[in-house]
């Protein structure tokens, strides 16, 4: 291989570590790929066994459990450098993911467990469980354990920490939301408080209803009222105190989480 193709390699190889893999901490089953400039015969892939250690030609075994993509890298070079090379450059990119993992429940069209990949956010975590559900509120919570990180001493800090995001906002745009995933955190996609519209409307079900909507706002998310509905005959169903009550309602009426708007027909 080519001067100019091993340094094609390297390029793209640290430019894709960049790209999405900084911040990713490796673990034990990562496939990774070293790339030595000039040194086709120690760039290849590596494997990190389950002491968090691989085999690396001239140097021997190598700790990769715990450090960045940046951090092997500088080990590497050091590790290299004066007996073996001379000046080493040294690039490292993960191949597969395999040691981190986290969990996606609630409302979202494919809950379940995933591989924790480069710097993931919670937006691309909740795409690849499938988006969300149509019943999914406006609360994501994430529960995250600490991290133990390889070369610490002493017992994990036992107590979890709880975050709690607005849905609706980081869908709006608000990336400050936006925020990192860590090994082993648990994502939980809270079920929306709803309504219930029925009889003469389009679409009849339950629908997310958040603080402040209207009998109309209802209305237009069961597709609006059919021909043979009347907006001057709507009733809301609404439980009080254990009892059900049947309320006379408008359309600039606000509903209740819980509620059961019926649209009658028209009398001709």
């Amino acid at each position: 291989m080519s001067n100019l193709t091993w340094a094609l390699l390297f390029s793209a190889s640290a430019a894709g570590a960049t790209a999405a893999q900084t911040n990713y901490v490796l673990g034990a089953q990562d496939v990774i790929t070293v790339v030595v400039l000039g040194e086709p015969d120690l760039s290849r892939k590596y494997t990190i066994e389950q002491d968090g250690t691989f085999t690396f030609p001239l140097i021997g075994r190598i700790t990769g459990r715990g450090l960045t993509l940046r951090t092997l890298e500088q080990e590497l070079r050091k590790r290299l450098a004066g007996e073996y090379l001379k000046d080493p450059q040294v690039s490292v990119s993960v191949e597969a993911y395999r040691s981190q993992k986290i969990l996606i429940m609630g409302e979202v069209l494919q809950p379940g467990e995933y591989q924790l990949t480069g710097d993931m956010t919670l937006l691309s975590a909740i795409a690849k469980a499938g988006s969300v559900r149509s019943t999914a509120g406006r609360d994501v919570m994430i529960v995250r354990v600490p991290a133990k990180r390889a070369g610490e001493n002493g017992n994990t800090p036992s107590e979890s920490e709880i975050l709690r995001i607005d849905l609706r906002e980081l869908q709006a745009g608000n990336l400050a939301l936006n925020i990192l995933l860590q090994d082993g955190d648990t994502i939980n996609v809270a079920k929306a408080q709803s309504v219930f519209v029925s009889g003469q409307v389009k679409s009849p079900g339950a629908y997310a209803v958040e603080p402040g909507m209207t009998v109309l706002q209802m209305l237009s998310l069961a597709g609006g009222v059919t021909d043979r509905g009347s907006t001057g005959r709507i009733q809301i169903l609404r439980t009080v105190d254990g009892k059900q009550k049947e309320l006379k309602a408008k359309l600039t009426d606000k509903v209740e989480p819980g509620d059961t708007i019926v649209v009658k027909e028209r009398i001709f």
